[in-house]
């Protein structure tokens, strides 16, 4: 029996959903094309079929593939991360916010990179995406944080995903639900807390007026 031909767990499709997820972060996979390949990977059986929602995206060498000359790593087995670790965003003008002792707040109409690196030290920041000009669906959030907070305020069809934090000393507090993009905007955190926190909600009100709305 080949390797395409064994059976997947539900961690490998969970690895194969957050490497599609990147994939629209990076522009690679339009929302459709996204919705498609994670209901095929959702449903797949073996490794071959797992290998189908992935086999035209650059940088991934799947299972039964002879390696290039220099061999990217492969998807499998999955690690509880992205096949490289955490993609370190690039330090652009607009996408480094540093609190040292001090509060940053984005709030109103400002425009969203597709990544953003947070660096803080005894700080606080404060995120508010409900009025923000997005450029990419999903945006990718890395933190340094030490003895720190940071609030994200998400538009109420917003996802979010906290889950590929390191945590020591800290705590992740979400009010907004988790999952794939399957809305205008999906927010991906990852790095490191040290004695710091965390939180994702709605704006004040949101549950009051989806409850009046009757949703």
């Amino acid at each position: 029996m080949g390797d395409r031909d064994l059976r997947v767990s539900d961690v490998e499709r969970e690895h194969v959903g957050r490497l599609l997820q990147r994939a629209v972060g990076l522009g690679m996979l339009s929302l459709g094309e996204f919705t498609e390949r994670m209901d095929t990977a959702l449903a797949a059986k073996t490794r071959g079929e797992l290998n189908a929602v992935l086999i035209d995206l650059p940088g991934i060498r799947l299972v039964g593939q002879p390696a290039p000359a220099a061999a990217a790593p492969r998807y499998l087995p999955p690690q509880p991360r992205y096949v490289s670790g955490p993609r370190m965003p690039v330090a652009m003008p607009g996408n480094v916010i540093r609190a040292r002792m001090s509060s940053v707040r984005r709030h109103g109409v400002w425009h969203v990179p597709p990544s953003l690196r947070l660096s803080s030290l005894m700080g606080s920041v404060h995120l508010d995406f409900t009025e923000a000009v997005m450029s990419t669906q999903v945006v990718e959030i890395h933190v340094d944080d030490t003895c720190s907070s940071l609030e994200l305020i998400l538009p109420a069809e917003a996802t979010v995903d906290l889950n590929a934090i390191d945590l020591m000393g800290s705590s992740v507090n979400t009010k907004v639900r988790s999952g794939p993009p399957i809305g205008p905007l999906h927010i991906v955190v990852h790095g490191s807390l040290r004695f710091s926190s965390v939180t994702a909600k709605h704006p004040f009100g949101t549950s009051w007026k989806r409850f009046l709305n009757g949703a």
